[in-house]
């Protein structure tokens, strides 16, 4: 139980837990391994978990031919995961589809899972608890959001300058 709170404490989504809040979260998680390669979850599959990295590196990747072009389908990275960083946590606010797959790089990962049903009647019985997860997930969702907007802006820019 120590060792999960203690992975609990790396992850940015719960900064500022109490230790008391620590140990009911780590009450929720499964503990589990995957091997290299693994997908975790695919592309418009249904959300259900928020996943904490204790170890290894997920890969989040798109497949632009959902939405672009059918000929494109081969899955790019968009974002390499690390230790301590979070993945899934759209489920928490919403049931809706994942908008990107979940894969193991190329070493074994290690993965706190939290299902969403237990979160979220964690959150209702402790406001404070809830308060604090819900701010650091905004604070999390914002930054991905402006790195995304960051990397569209590159994009355009280096399209424009090719014409």
């Amino acid at each position: 139980m120590n060792e999960l709170v203690n992975f609990l404490k790396q992850g940015d989504v719960f900064h500022q837990f109490t230790q008391t809040q620590l140990e009911l979260v780590a009450n929720l998680c499964q503990d589990k391994q995957f091997a290299p390669g693994t997908t975790i979850f695919e592309e418009n599959s249904n959300s259900k978990e928020l996943y904490i990295i204790a170890h290894g590196e997920i890969d989040i990747l798109v497949n632009p031919g959902i939405i672009g072009s059918k000929e494109k389908t081969e899955k790019t990275v968009i974002a390499t995961l690390r230790r301590g960083q979070s993945f899934g946590e759209v489920a928490l606010v919403d049931e809706g589809l994942r908008s990107a797959e979940a894969r193991v790089k190329d070493k074994e990962a290690r993965l706190l899972v939290i299902p969403r049903e237990k979160l979220i009647m964690l959150c209702d019985t402790y406001p404070q608890l809830g308060y604090r997860l819900m701010r650091n997930l905004a604070i999390d969702l914002a930054m991905k959001i402006r790195n995304t907007d960051l990397r569209i802006r590159e994009k355009v820019i280096y399209n424009q300058s090719k014409k």
